[in-house]
C-alpha cells in the first residue's frame, strides 16, 4: 500500500502545481481584459488574437484547475443527503462515485479529445478570426486536463481505500454548501 500512497502524492503534488498555474491564469487573464479594454476604447486598436488568448487562459483555469477541486473535496456535488451521513459512510459514496462516474467519464473525453487535438497539432490550425490564434494550445489542455482529473480520481480512490483499511486518516469533513 505504501507504493500506491507515495504515487497518489506525487498526483497530488501535480495537481497542486496545476492549481497554482490556473490560479494564476485568472488573474493573468483579467490583467489581458483590462488592458485589452484600455487599448480597444482608449487607443482604438485592436486584435482578436487578444481576445482568444482569454479564452485560452479561462480554458486553463477550468481544465487545469479541476483536478486541485478534486483533491480537495471542494468539487459539485449533489447534495441530498450527503451532508447528514456518517463519515464511513460518504467515503463509500465517494467510492462509488469516483470508480462508476467520474473516472469512466474522464476517460471517455480524454478519448474523444485526444484526436481532436492532434488533428490541430498536426495540421497546425489557426482561428478563423482575423489576427487569431493557433488552435491545439487550447485545444490540448482538453485531453490534458481530462487526463489529470481522471488520474486525480484514481489517488482519491486510492487514498479513500487506505482510509477504511487504516493506512492514513483522511480529513472527510464535509462543509455543506450556503444557499
Amino acid at each position: 500500500m505504501s507504493g500506491w500512497l507515495k504515487f497518489t502524492n506525487k498526483v497530488d503534488w501535480i495537481s497542486e502545481q496545476f492549481g497554482t498555474f490556473a490560479a494564476w491564469t485568472v488573474l493573468l487573464a483579467a490583467g489581458i481584459s483590462a488592458g485589452n479594454a484600455v487599448v480597444r476604447y482608449g487607443l482604438d486598436i485592436s486584435s482578436n488574437g487578444w481576445l482568444e488568448i482569454q479564452w485560452y487562459l479561462f480554458a486553463a483555469t477550468v481544465m487545469l484547475g479541476a483536478p486541485m477541486v478534486l483533491k480537495r473535496n471542494e468539487h459539485v456535488r449533489v447534495d441530498l443527503i450527503y451532508g447528514s451521513i456518517s463519515s464511513k459512510v460518504q467515503v463509500y459514496v465517494d467510492l462509488f462515485g469516483l470508480i462508476v462516474f467520474l473516472i469512466p467519464v474522464m476517460g471517455f473525453l480524454v478519448w474523444l479529445s485526444f484526436p481532436l487535438f492532434l488533428k490541430m497539432l498536426l495540421s497546425g490550425e489557426v482561428s478563423s478570426n482575423a489576427g487569431g490564434l493557433v488552435r491545439w494550445p487550447a485545444m490540448m489542455l482538453l485531453p490534458l486536463g481530462f487526463g489529470w482529473v481522471c488520474l486525480q480520481g484514481v489517488s482519491e480512490v486510492i487514498k479513500r481505500i487506505a482510509h477504511l483499511k487504516g493506512f492514513i486518516v483522511m480529513d472527510t469533513h464535509y462543509e455543506k454548501p450556503v444557499q
